[in-house]
């Protein structure tokens, strides 16, 4: 029960993590019929920004507080990772949305190359330590532990999902969205401008990549130019897990996802007597995904978006 109790809590911070990637994924589909595969870079990009600012930003602010540092940071790694986002949508995908669906998918997979290799440039191989700035002395829990970062990710990730669900639900830009998904050329004969709400959408989803991307790196206490592929390849599947299209079934497969991840992982160290274990994780999210398109194709909460005439 102890193995499981702290597995069950590094599955739920990796899926928080997970949920908020895949929401960046799922909305752009839902909106346009688009998987962003760049979009795990832009999580990359979002971490090494703030990894430079708080380079800055302490040298210059040594009384500040840690937490004060790291939100600051971030929040300006937000706004460059939403317009890097921007000029993705307008200079990569825009020109690209009445093309045949292989085209922008080519290019989204060409986009993601293209920015490791200027990320590689501009912020060099090598693997950078991510400052720790928040106390990292671990709170028990039974046998189990937690840490203060992997409590501000789970905070962070449910007042980011609550901020997304009311502003999708409740707001008029969310209407705009919902209005977009159903039919966009309805709803720009309706008022609504399907330019502005899709590139509103890239620029929602960069802000959550990066808030995941700071986290990850806090987390693992790493950043590199290759950090993203892995976690947006991995919310990719979460999204389909939970039904692509669906802001709940992003949420749903990503938590899930984390979980199967860990607790498979915790229990298959236990069984083979460490012979396998952590090295073995990325296997189970694809055997996830395998199972997920060859049993039910439209995930586990199906896809909300309807058919477009």
């Amino acid at each position: 029960m102890d193995v499981l109790l702290q597995q069950a809590i590094n599955g739920l911070v990796l899926g928080s993590m997970y949920a908020l990637v895949a929401l960046g994924y799922t909305m752009v589909y839902g909106i346009i019929n688009l998987i962003n595969f760049a979009h795990g870079e832009v999580l990359m990009v979002g971490a090494l920004t703030a990894w430079s600012l708080i380079g800055v930003l302490q040298p210059a602010w040594p009384q500040a507080p840690g937490w004060l540092v790291l939100l600051l940071a971030t929040l300006l790694a937000c706004v460059a990772a939403a317009a890097l986002n921007f000029c993705i949508e307008k200079i990569a995908y825009k020109r690209l949305r009445n093309a045949p669906k292989l085209a922008p998918l080519i290019t989204a997979i060409g986009m993601s190359i293209l920015l490791q290799t200027l990320a590689m440039i501009v912020w060099k191989p090598n693997y950078k330590p991510f400052p720790t700035l928040l106390p990292n002395e671990p709170i028990a829990i039974g046998e189990a532990v937690i840490t203060p970062i992997q409590l501000m990710i789970l905070g962070v990730t449910v007042v980011a999902l609550a901020i997304l669900s009311w502003l999708v639900n409740r707001t008029k830009l969310g209407r705009a969205m919902r209005a977009t998904a159903e039919n966009p050329r309805v709803a720009s004969l309706m008022g609504v401008k399907p330019d502005w709400v899709i590139s509103a959408t890239f620029i929602i989803g960069a802000v959550l990549a990066t808030i995941a991307g700071v986290m990850w790196a806090s987390n693992y206490g790493t950043a590199h130019h290759a950090m993203g592929f892995l976690p947006g390849l991995k919310a990719f599947t979460a999204a389909v897990f939970g039904g692509i299209g669906n802001l709940g079934g992003a949420v749903v497969g990503g938590v899930l996802l984390g979980l199967i991840e860990s607790i498979g992982s915790g229990y298959l160290g236990e069984l083979t007597g460490g012979v396998l274990g952590s090295q073995y994780t990325d296997i189970l999210a694809f055997i996830v995904l395998i199972l997920i398109l060859t049993l039910r194709p439209s995930g586990l909460l199906g896809e909300r978006v309807a058919d477009r005439a």
